[in-house]
């Protein structure tokens, strides 16, 4: 059989389900965040508001993987505590009829002190720059704009000094429609043992499993059929399971990353994440380690991700 470089192109974009080749691009998606979760937490290292050339490091080396992808990139800096940090972000154009609204990927690349932050959170930074790279290939219908954060972690965490915060807000200041923001919030510890997944109530488990091999949507009220539309779009093209929750700030963790900052400017959010303390006992450790993490799963949540939002 032979197949003409169009049908081999369309192959290795589109990662369809029956293509001869399918399991190729699954292959490079996990590669490629191992790269990048090894480089980050082992390479470079804690990445802490303490370690200012560590962060730089890691925005450098973020600064140049949407460069190699062939988008312009843009920094924005901001001062906190005598010293100067930065949020990195490209846009990608849509290709398709839509509103001029965009949607909005972002990650936190800095960690607490001490700790190598494979999980929390080079996972999510992983996550962002291959959806990145794949949209670089093929599009999504809306223009989306990809932002590494800084920041996001203690003494700013919560506060008007996080990057995403300062973020949502020039978005706010310059009238920017914003269709949602999806927060990769750690991405990669999964556990199979029945009762390795813990809640912040035990009523929870009545509605939700006992074991961490899922991942799950994680955000407000006001954004609850936002986030149930990607999730309903990412259970028809991902065997990866997925769970939500449309919460109030009460319940501890459902507002704990970048898709808060987002709230306070009426913009519709929510986090995707592997629940952080709730599952992963390495949370803010120094055994948060790349060999901790399942990149099989990841690579399937991302590959689900890439498939489900590009038709919104």
């Amino acid at each position: 059989m032979h197949y003409t470089l169009s049908e081999l192109f369309f192959c290795f974009i589109f990662i369809s389900d029956h293509c001869l080749f399918s399991r190729g691009p699954m292959k490079h998606i996990k590669s490629n965040l191992i790269e990048t979760v090894s480089h980050l937490s082992e390479k470079i290292g804690p990445r802490s508001y303490l370690d200012t050339g560590k962060l730089d490091e890691a925005a450098g080396y973020i600064e140049g993987k949407f460069r190699s992808f062939g988008w312009e990139v843009t920094r924005q800096p901001f001062a906190y505590r005598n010293n100067t940090y930065c949020n990195v972000s490209v846009e990608v154009p849509g290709v398709g009829e839509r509103d001029e609204s965009i949607l909005v990927i972002g990650a936190h690349y800095d960690t607490v002190p001490d700790t190598p932050g494979a999980d929390d959170n080079a996972s999510g930074v992983a996550g962002l720059l291959e959806l990145a790279r794949l949209v670089s290939l093929a599009p999504f219908r809306r223009s989306t704009r990809f932002v590494a954060f800084c920041l996001e972690e203690p003494p700013a965490f919560m506060t008007s000094r996080m990057g995403s915060y300062l973020y949502a807000q020039r978005l706010f200041v310059e009238g920017t429609k914003v269709y949602g923001m999806i927060s990769l919030e750690m991405l990669g510890y999964y556990c199979e043992d029945e009762g390795c997944q813990y809640y912040p109530s035990s009523i929870f488990r009545l509605f939700y499993p006992g074991k961490g091999d899922y991942i799950a949507f994680v955000g407000n009220i006001s954004s609850r059929r936002f986030t149930r539309s990607v999730k309903d779009s990412f259970k028809s093209v991902s065997s990866l399971p997925v769970k939500s929750l449309s919460g109030i700030s009460l319940i501890p963790g459902v507002d704990f990353s970048d898709h808060r900052s987002f709230w306070k400017f009426d913009y519709r959010a929510f986090m995707v994440t592997d629940t952080a303390f709730y599952r992963n006992p390495n949370y803010h450790d120094p055994g948060d380690t790349a060999g901790t993490l399942d990149y099989d799963k990841m690579a399937e949540l991302v590959n689900g991700l890439y498939k489900a939002l590009r038709g919104i």
